[in-house]
């Protein structure tokens, strides 16, 4: 059996196709769009038919690469670029109309428990008591717990794009003064989940993301070429120093650093940030770099044959602003 799901970010919409006979979702085929979808966002956050008939495209294009490898019609979401956007409900019902797929949109706190229920299937029980911290283009999210699913998740606007367009939006490279205003942000917001998670004292610290993976290879991981099963550890002190070496280098030149694309080198120094912070104030000297997130999340549930938190029906036409997936039940 095989089932295919769709991530549309700030930046991207990802496909992954994946083998699930074997209890877990193995990947045989991925696939992205280039989207830029924060990029067009007005100021007010609000998505135009530009960026509608991009995300149709893609959503077309991957229905149809899904089913042409066997999967089926995909599972597709989008993140915080397309939920928070005040015209959601008209984006959604538009892509709907040209494509025949119901793009949902999950509320911030479900995308955590997600991730960190594919961050637990990743790392096992051994990891015990676990803290998963997730730095997406316009959210970063956090949950905690000791079991299947985490006892505490919140989603904070701390995306590594999102900060990048609000705070580091001048010069480049920023300025000492930027850098320091939007560290005093950082902080502020995440001041409380930084206690309570200082005060559950996890065992383990897992990071997902591809603002992760790509900030472990600047500090030193192995490549993704070696394959998904070598360990790659974050040292807060080596991403310390990266951060250092990220705030003095224009974005064309960190294009040239290990693992930091071209794509994403613009926001490569927020994202930094925001992940030395958060290490930082919740006592978190490394962190396991897990390749499982929210998409291996979603497939997961599926499999454990927990369906009913993703509605099968379209999103209601009739509302602006369609609320389409609910919270997870813990178990």
């Amino acid at each position: 059996m095989r089932m295919g799901v769709v991530d549309i970010g700030s930046n991207t919409a990802r496909l992954v196709i994946a083998d699930t006979e074997v209890g877990a979702p193995l990947p045989v085929h991925t696939r992205k769009w280039r989207l830029r979808l924060a990029q067009q966002a007005g100021a007010d956050g609000r998505l135009g038919p530009q960026a509608v008939e991009r995300l149709s495209e893609a959503v077309t294009a991957a229905r149809e690469a899904s089913e042409e490898w066997g999967a089926g019609v995909p599972f597709v979401f989008a993140t915080a670029v397309v939920r928070d956007a005040p015209n959601r409900g008209e984006v959604l019902r538009a892509v709907h109309e040209r494509t025949g797929l119901a793009v949902r949109t999950l509320p911030g706190a479900v995308e955590a428990e997600l991730t960190f229920l594919a961050a637990r299937r990743w790392t096992g029980w051994q990891a015990g008591p676990m803290v998963v911290l997730d730095i997406g283009g316009g959210s970063f999210e956090v949950a905690f717990g000791r079991g299947r699913l985490p006892d505490f998740a919140v989603s904070l606007p701390l995306g590594a794009g999102r900060l990048t367009r609000e705070h580091l939006d001048g010069e480049d490279p920023p300025g000492a003064a930027a850098l320091k205003e939007l560290r005093r942000h950082v902080r502020h917001q995440l001041r409380d989940v930084a206690a309570r998670i200082r005060w559950e004292a996890p065992r383990t610290a897992v990071a997902t993301s591809r603002t992760f993976q790509q900030l472990a290879r600047l500090c030193g991981a192995a490549p993704g070429r070696e394959g998904p099963f070598v360990p790659r550890p974050l040292v807060r002190r080596d991403l310390r120093h990266a951060l250092r070496g990220l705030a003095q280098l224009p974005a064309a030149e960190r294009a040239r650093l290990p693992g930091i694309s071209s794509a994403r080198a613009r926001q490569a120094l927020a994202g930094a940030l925001v992940a030395h912070t958060a290490m930082k104030l919740t006592g978190t000297d490394e962190a396991i770099v897990c390749p499982w997130a929210i998409r291996e999340g979603i497939l997961l549930r599926h499999l454990e044959g927990d369906t009913g938190w993703w509605p099968e029906s379209a999103p209601d036409t009739a509302r602006a602003v369609p609320t389409v997936v609910r919270p997870l039940h813990r178990t």
